[in-house]
């Protein structure tokens, strides 16, 4: 994986820093380690932002600054990863993820009576909240470490490669 190609797409370390909801976390920002790119603390950020993409609660970019800070991986990358999950792909992941449950515990798919509206969210989640939760959980886990593995195997694959144009030069 190019290390340039990841360093263009993330935001740079005073982006980060200054955001408004990121100071919460104050002086451990300034771990060298969250801002150092590469196979551990990509393969890593990766893995940690992938899981919190598929956790169904609000800031979920703190949720994975957090994550990050706890496991010393690149900030800015598993910041932006959170957004596979945007407006535009909730709705197919979740369903997915809500599937993924409902096939794990035999439950039937309650794929029809879904209308948004007060007395749904607070009478209609009774039978969906488990199976989603639950395919949330698969989901995440499965395309964490799904991600962490490819990774550091492109990762690897793409220094051994730089090695031998090196030694072929050389030769």
């Amino acid at each position: 994986m190019p290390k340039h190609l990841i360093k263009r797409i993330t935001p740079d370390h005073d982006t980060i820093r200054n955001h408004k909801h990121l100071r919460v976390f104050g002086t451990l920002l300034h771990d060298a380690n969250l801002w150092h790119l590469n196979r551990r603390s990509a393969a890593g950020a990766f893995a940690v932002g992938l899981f919190m993409a598929f956790v169904p609660a609000p800031f979920q970019m703190l949720l994975a600054a957090g994550a990050a800070i706890i496991c010393r991986v690149n900030l800015p990358l598993s910041v932006a990863l959170v957004w596979i999950t945007n407006p535009l792909t909730i709705p197919p992941i979740f369903f997915l993820a809500y599937l993924v449950g409902t096939t794990v515990l035999g439950s039937p798919q309650d794929t029809q009576t879904f209308e948004f509206s007060a007395e749904w969210l607070q009478n209609g989640l009774d039978g969906v909240w488990a199976p989603f939760l639950l395919g949330c959980l698969i989901c995440g886990s499965f395309f964490s470490l799904l991600s962490y593995f490819t990774i550091r195997g492109l990762w690897r694959w793409h220094v051994i490669n730089q090695w031998r144009r090196r030694s072929h030069r050389h030769s």
